[in-house]
């Protein structure tokens, strides 16, 4: 088959252009014409306004770092408590620690009468069994000791106890002298002679404080205080008579 051939007219160059016709002027966008043939601003709606959302930046982790410490150091409390006990328990085991033992064996009266003024002087010797019971425990008695006697509230006599070492399994008998004055002193007689004729006998209260030191086979330990309390009842207070203890009883306590 041959190959059909297309045929396209020509434009002609020499022709005049072709006539335009006319156009009504252009009014721009944004204005109208009015009745004035003057141009009337048109209003448009405000634009919209976008709002962005406030990023709020995350405060520092300072409560986490609190929380790790105080965890850090409720652990090692804890720990430590733990090592103690520990360690406490070994020394338990290993030197199995006993009470010290007081009683008091026997008061002399010397001297109870009034002064002048109205004072009351006393002078007692007092003799005390202190009982160390440890088989590998000594107790340094240390100076700055006070001993005390009381009749109820009122102070008769005070002193001290030496200064010594007690040994393993060791019993120590110590005689003590004590001396006081009293204020009022008829008033206190008054009293005492009275509880002796009611009941025949006189309460007494017996109070010891004083700091040692503990011996742990060769170990030295820190200075504690021994609190010693004997209540005592006897059948007189009368001076250079044979003054009878009809009970006593001690008491003991450790203060750091």
């Amino acid at each position: 088959m041959a190959d059909q051939q297309r045929i396209h007219p020509a434009q002609d160059v020499e022709a005049p252009p072709p006539k335009m016709s006319p156009t009504v002027p252009l009014v721009p966008r944004d204005e109208a014409k009015s009745e004035n043939s003057n141009p009337a601003p048109v209003e448009y709606p405000p634009p919209l306004k976008r709002t962005l959302p406030v990023m709020q930046t995350r405060p520092p982790k300072r409560r986490s770092c609190c929380c790790r410490c105080l965890c850090w150091t409720v652990c090692l409390l804890l720990l430590q408590i733990v090592v103690l006990g520990i360690a406490a328990a070994i020394l338990y085991a290993i030197f199995q620690p006993k009470l010290p033992k007081y009683s008091v064996d026997k008061l002399q009266i010397t001297q109870f009468n009034l002064g002048s003024d109205s004072s009351l002087s006393a002078a007692f010797n007092v003799t005390i069994t202190a009982t160390n019971p440890n088989k590998k425990i000594g107790i340094y008695y240390e100076e700055g000791s006070s001993l005390s006697i009381y009749y109820t509230t009122t102070k008769l006599c005070e002193g001290s106890m030496p200064k010594f070492y007690q040994g393993h399994q060791n019993t120590t008998v110590l005689v003590l002298p004590l001396t006081g004055q009293t204020q009022n002193g008829a008033a206190l007689i008054t009293a005492v002679t009275e509880q002796e004729q009611q009941t025949g006998n006189i309460p007494l209260n017996l109070r010891v404080n004083q700091p040692v030191r503990i011996k742990l086979g060769k170990l030295k330990l820190m200075k504690v205080k021994f609190l010693v309390k004997c209540g005592m009842v006897v059948n007189s207070l009368s001076a250079n008579n044979a003054i009878s203890i009809q009970s006593s009883s001690c008491k003991f306590s450790l203060r750091l």
